[in-house]
């Protein structure tokens, strides 16, 4: 056996890395190929975000060819081999056993390249690529439906849906991003296993249905997930009427955005009770949560306030979402064909303002407030907010005036 390649500490291009695990294998007498995604992407003339190797050598032997690797999947025949600051997964061939979960098999069996291919989701999916003879190897009729625009399972479509529900978000993921059509009998057994998503973890759900939203051509994506019934399991309690009025809004955001923002867009006909409810099925984080629902029940309150006062435009300016709720707002307006000017005047107020600081450190703090006299408590909350308000308003300019304005105040609350 030859010697292991040495660690560098300098950082190899992904590309780069792959190949020398590749030519790794081949000095060992290993077939070792691209497989999956990435030959999908190069076909394509797109850049791969990652490169997996698939091989006929096992695990074992995997991880004594190489100086430091991670066995995160060895019972699946999956090894990481890390290798110039880069985490390569290398495959054994395999085919799987049973899958009792509707996600994961509960076994699988190391095989050669053909049999690797038939376990795998679409074909286009499916093909593998040895990069040392610039050879395309095709199994499953990948490249045809690649040149095609065509999302076609492998195989029995009704079998592979069934092996894993998640393929069915997929396919819509695939056919969104690509711009890609799904082929009819693939589209069937998506229909009739759209049910069983409710089977799936949500949060490999939420992660697909991201991928979705924040894809420019999301708008397709959401059609396809709704002429399958996917919409229907995924974003319940979301009704036919309020998912109809979302989707219009969708299509007017801009071509990139985040998934909280194209959560409040898509649930724009609804209140926050229903944002909260999908977004705690889904298990989205308490972040994602927080800002698709800030996004969706601020959005009136910042159009009906329109023109606004020099200090509350700071405070809304100083809100960390201003921006989206803006583009958000815009989007709805365009959507129900309502007049924006109320959004020209905002960015004639914005402009206005010039270089003001829009968040200055307070004058007073709760501290100097209740030494003034102001009790702990609501009141005391109260009196810091109006104070801050007053001094974004520039009505008050420094600690002296401050301290006055407290005085004023706590005078006209004692009189009532």
């Amino acid at each position: 056996m030859s010697r292991r390649p040495k660690q560098t500490r300098k950082k190899m291009a992904p590309k780069e890395a792959v190949l020398a695990v590749i030519r790794r294998l081949h000095a060992e007498g290993y077939q070792a190929l691209l497989a999956g995604g990435c030959v999908r992407d190069m076909l394509l003339e797109q850049r791969p975000k990652d490169y997996d190797v698939a091989t006929n050598a096992l695990p074992a032997t995997v991880t004594g060819l190489f100086e430091r690797t991670l066995t995160v999947g060895e019972q699946f025949g999956v090894v990481v081999v890390l290798l110039g600051g880069r985490q390569i997964e290398v495959a054994t061939f395999r085919s799987d056993a049973a899958y009792t979960d509707g996600r994961r098999p509960s076994g699988v069996v190391f095989t050669d390249a053909r049999h690797d291919a038939q376990r795998r989701d679409f074909t286009i999916n499916g093909m593998f690529m040895d990069p040392l003879e610039d050879r395309l190897i095709d199994y499953v009729g990948g490249q045809r439906d690649l040149k095609a625009g065509l999302i076609r399972a492998i195989g029995n479509a009704e079998a592979r849906f069934a092996e894993d529900h998640l393929r069915i978000l997929r396919a819509v993921r695939f056919a969104c991003r690509l711009g890609f059509d799904i082929e009819a009998s693939t589209f069937d057994a998506m229909q009739r296993h759209a049910e069983h998503l409710c089977r799936i973890s949500p949060e490999r759900v939420a992660a697909e249905l991201e991928m979705i939203l924040v894809d420019p051509n999301r708008v397709r994506g959401l059609t396809l997930a709704r002429q399958s019934g996917i919409a229907a399991v995924v974003l319940r309690p979301l009704g036919d009427q309020q998912l109809d009025e979302g989707m219009v809004v969708v299509e007017q955001l801009p071509r990139h955005c985040s998934f909280a923002m194209a959560l409040a867009a898509l649930l724009t006909g609804c209140d926050g009770s229903v944002m909260n409810k999908i977004c705690r099925a889904l298990r989205t984080s308490n972040e994602v949560r927080r800002q698709a629902h800030w996004l969706l029940t601020h959005r009136q309150s910042l159009l009906g306030a329109i023109p606004l006062s020099k200090g509350r435009l700071k405070q809304w300016l100083a809100e960390p979402l201003f921006e989206p709720l803006v583009d958000l707002a815009r989007c709805v307006l365009r959507a129900t064909a309502a007049d924006e000017a109320v959004l020209d005047i905002l960015h004639s107020q914005i402009r206005d303002l010039g270089d003001e600081p829009v968040a200055p450190p307070r004058l007073l703090d709760g501290h100097d407030l209740m030494r003034l006299g102001v009790s702990r408590g609501p009141m005391l909350g109260q009196a810091l907010d109006e104070l801050y308000l007053a001094q974004l308003e520039g009505h008050v300019g420094n600690k002296a005036e401050a301290r006055s304005w407290v005085d004023a105040w706590l005078a006209r609350h004692r009189r009532c």
